[in-house]
């Protein structure tokens, strides 16, 4: 049965004010992230999960958790201020901002060919003469299949003898065109980085945060979603100054 969800219009930079309502029709809602625990794949380098007891029902009377994470640890959303110094933290962004249609562009087949394949212009290409332009203001996210390796962290970084990482990304001239050419608001992807493993100056990350972008990682469940038509909502922890956050992103499926 199709629903209909009322919300504010989609601004192209998350920092935007929000314009006309408008609605959002969805037959079905895919939840786009990975549950959080102790062993889950973390960046090389990043503090541990930590779940801490604090609270137990037979000495307390009620349970509670205290919990630590990294900002870029599990499903997450980076902020301008990860890569530029004086950028805008998590907690900027607004509410608004963080409802936005998403395309899918499936590049298992060449990620399973090359891990370090990068999203390419050819391949935006390929996605535009099936489905259209990529509309403006949406999150493009690339499904690569890292997500079926999830629960196992040494497939996920996939380092080899050296330590370097071989996972798919996107390509900085690919983002530098999506950017420039179909406005587009963001990125996302299902690996530990919208840049490639091997790319060391994180041309998208930059690229999508100097313009207060959205960029998401270690997204899931990409396989129950369309190619166009979802739009995804992005539910943030507020930390003052963060340089992100882990996230719940949630998908309105047409």
């Amino acid at each position: 049965m199709r629903q209909s969800l009322a919300v504010l219009a989609l601004a192209l930079l998350p920092l935007a004010a929000a314009q006309a309502p408008r609605s959002i029709e969805f037959t079905r809602i895919v939840d786009l992230s990975h549950v959080i625990s102790t062993d889950i794949p973390l960046w090389p380098g990043d503090p541990p999960v930590e779940l801490e007891p604090v609270a137990e029902f037979e000495t307390d009377g009620y349970y509670l958790r205290r919990f630590s994470i990294g900002e870029h640890s599990a499903t997450h959303m980076n902020a301008p201020n990860s890569f530029h110094e004086g950028g805008v933290g998590i907690d900027a962004y607004a509410p608004e901002s963080l409802v936005v249609p998403a395309v899918v562009i499936d590049v298992r087949a060449q990620a399973a060919a090359d891990p370090d394949h990068a999203v390419s212009l050819d391949d935006i290409a390929a996605w535009e003469a099936e489905h259209g332009p990529v509309p403006a203001g949406s999150v493009v996210i690339a499904y690569t299949g890292w997500q079926a390796k999830w629960t196992d962290p040494a497939a996920f970084f996939n380092e080899d003898v050296d330590g370097g990482m071989h996972f798919p990304g996107f390509a900085g001239e690919t983002t530098a065109f999506l950017l420039s050419e179909r406005g587009i608001a963001g990125v996302g992807i299902d690996t530990h980085g919208v840049d490639p493993g091997q790319d060391e100056e994180y041309a998208t990350n930059t690229q999508v945060l100097a313009g207060n972008g959205i960029v998401l990682e270690n997204l899931t469940n990409l396989d129950q979603l369309p190619a166009t038509g979802t739009t995804i909502v992005i539910g943030i922890l507020r930390l003052y100054e963060g340089s992100g956050t882990p996230v719940s992103v949630l998908a309105f499926v047409p």
